[in-house]
């Protein structure tokens, strides 16, 4: 693999799989420097099981899902209480909508395919697609993502929709001390690039640094030396809100893609990478 990071250290502030991008960091050349800006816990609790229990027992017409891990985790709860066969059967008669490859790709493995899918992974992607289909008067449920999604439920509900959301996991701020070093590290341009792999990293940094007086300084580093990079458009379009112009993001939206495209950038291949 070519060396396009030889000699730059790569801040990782995705917490999955953050093993296997450092070592893909290595092999292109880079030192990386994991700082998880985010957490994520999975919900194991009466509200989840009763929302599972009363989705198999008065099945809606619709089902949205936004997450491969979140409907992965559905699945698994569903399984622990003994009701995955029967909501599978339920699933297999309903219509359902997906926003994201790896929301397709666990379906796909069910033997389960939407009627409706985004093209771009992003929510108002997943509204474009979905703006022909009949919601009036349809009861929708529909998977969260870690945090609420007032765009989305809005507009389902102006189509006519009831709407019931389901949480199966949940982001949380991370280590205190994860935030520290990677904000320090920004601002002292201690590191050439932060590799973004959710909105609500950036969103957990940017209110770190501003609790600390330090967002002004983080922004002026990121129009600076330290580059920032985004594992697709949802990603990038909460760094674009808080003002950051030069967002490297790959056409696929993967994380190795998002490291090979960063390497091309380092290396000066404006026709093989991205910029947002």
């Amino acid at each position: 693999m070519a060396q396009h990071m030889k000699d730059r250290v790569i801040a990782l502030a995705g917490p999955r799989k953050s093993a296997e991008m450092s070592k893909l960091v290595e092999k292109m050349g880079g030192t990386p420097l994991i700082c998880p800006a985010q957490g994520t816990v999975f919900l194991d609790d009466e509200e989840l099981r009763a929302a599972i229990a009363a989705w198999v027992a008065d099945p809606p017409e619709w089902a949205i899902f936004t997450t491969g891990i979140g409907l992965e985790a559905i699945f698994d709860m569903a399984e622990q209480m003994e009701l995955l066969e029967a909501m599978l059967g339920v699933l297999e008669s309903t219509q359902i909508a997906a926003r994201g490859y790896k929301t397709v790709n666990a379906m796909k493995k069910r033997g389960l395919v939407p009627v409706a899918r985004d093209d771009d992974g992003s929510t108002a992607g997943l509204i474009r697609a979905m703006a022909d289909c009949e919601l009036d008067h349809k009861r929708v449920i529909l998977q969260l993502h870690g945090e609420s999604a007032p765009q989305l439920v809005s507009w389902l509900e102006s189509k006519g929709a009831t709407v019931r959301t389901i949480l199966p996991y949940k982001h949380i701020p991370p280590q205190e001390e994860d935030l520290e070093r990677l904000v320090s590290n920004i601002v002292a341009g201690s590191v050439d690039a932060v590799a973004f792999t959710s909105a609500p990293q950036f969103r957990f940094l940017t209110d770190y640094a501003e609790s600390k007086g330090q967002l002004a300084a983080l922004l002026d580093a990121f129009a600076g030396p330290v580059v920032a990079s985004a594992v697709g458009k949802v990603t990038a379009q909460a760094l674009r809100e808080a003002g950051i112009e030069r967002i490297v993001v790959p056409e696929e939206e993967r994380m190795g893609a998002m490291m090979v495209t960063l390497g091309r950038y380092f290396a000066g291949e404006p026709d093989r990478q991205r910029q947002a």
